[in-house]
């Protein structure tokens, strides 16, 4: 595992100093410390927030060396969310909703004999457990209507990607009263169980596997195709016109605009990329690790300084 902080820190690093951190598998293309770094020191935390190379065999130990080492939280990306569900001590109930976690706090046995986060022990306690949270869900729907400004109340929603990304925004997204959901994955098998879990927890929602035949007002790609410049598009072109389709929220960030942010912008469509996202699961994150209020501006201002440069 190889680990990099960002953003220089005005306080130094001394014995005091703790850690969060992201592990993926790619994570060379992480924000996410530029963005909760940022945040950490608007909040004057000697902290630092590092990012991680673990593969996903590697995911349980990894996790439980944060652990001995006392670290504050990490933070999981792809392809890690879904694994995390059977590693962590403690599931919270929307990441057992959700299917997924990608948030993690640590945390120690208190005087009085509570589970409380590490920061709030004086002492280094001689338990630890690990505690998993989901904070994506909330931040898809909120990124999709501020950034496309969009509610999704009423619309017909086309969903690429399956996964543990997929799965938690076609289960949100089928919550917030859309009139249809279209499931594509590259393996069909997996849209059809994700369709028939999805039947069962929202049934008001229509759920079909394949492409819609007419207009759909968002295509939501939650696939890893577009973070390298020469992938192909995520969907057949032969199935799916993009000039049948509102808008397009590309869940990558890197790059800020993927072959098919670039190609729906031709074709007419609304665009955003998962910067929102991105910067609302990590505030979310901040906010269980520390108790404090993210500085949600300073994390917007980091992550479009990295993402942009």
């Amino acid at each position: 595992m190889f680990g990099r902080v960002s953003e220089p820190f005005h306080q130094p690093i001394d014995a005091s100093t703790r850690y969060c951190a992201v592990y993926g598998h790619p994570v060379r293309h992480s924000a996410s410390p530029a963005m909760q770094n940022a945040g950490i020191a608007q909040l004057g935390l000697n902290w630092r927030y590092l990012a991680f190379e673990v593969l996903p065999d590697d995911l349980r130990v990894a996790i439980d060396g944060a652990k001995a080492m006392r670290f504050i939280g990490l933070n999981l990306t792809v392809p890690h969310k879904i694994l995390a569900l059977d590693i962590v001590d403690v599931v919270e109930q929307s990441a057992r909703n959700w299917g997924a976690v990608n948030t993690i706090r640590f945390e120690g046995i208190a005087p009085s004999g509570e589970w409380r986060p590490l920061p709030e022990l004086d002492a280094p306690p001689k338990a630890v457990r690990s505690h998993g949270f989901n904070t994506d869900a909330d931040a898809i729907t909120r990124a999709i209507e501020e950034d496309l400004g969009m509610a999704l109340t009423g619309k017909k929603v086309l969903l690429l990607g399956a996964g543990g990304a997929g799965r938690t925004a076609a289960l949100k997204v089928a919550q917030q009263g859309i009139a249809e959901l279209f499931l594509v994955n590259r393996t069909f098998s997996k849209a059809e169980e994700l369709a028939a879990e999805i039947a069962s927890i929202v049934p008001g929602v229509r759920v079909q596997v394949g492409y819609p035949r007419a207009k759909v007002d968002l295509l939501l790609n939650a696939t890893s195709l577009g973070l390298k410049t020469e992938d192909q598009l995520p969907f057949d072109q032969n199935a799916l016109s993009l000039r049948n389709v509102f808008a397009v929220y590309d869940m990558i960030y890197r790059p800020a605009e993927t072959t098919l942010l670039k190609a729906a912008k031709a074709a007419g469509s609304r665009t955003a990329n998962g910067l929102g996202m991105l910067l609302y699961q990590g505030a979310a994150a901040l906010e269980i690790w520390s108790g404090k209020s993210a500085p949600i501006q300073t994390m917007r201002a980091a992550l479009e300084k990295n993402i942009h440069a």
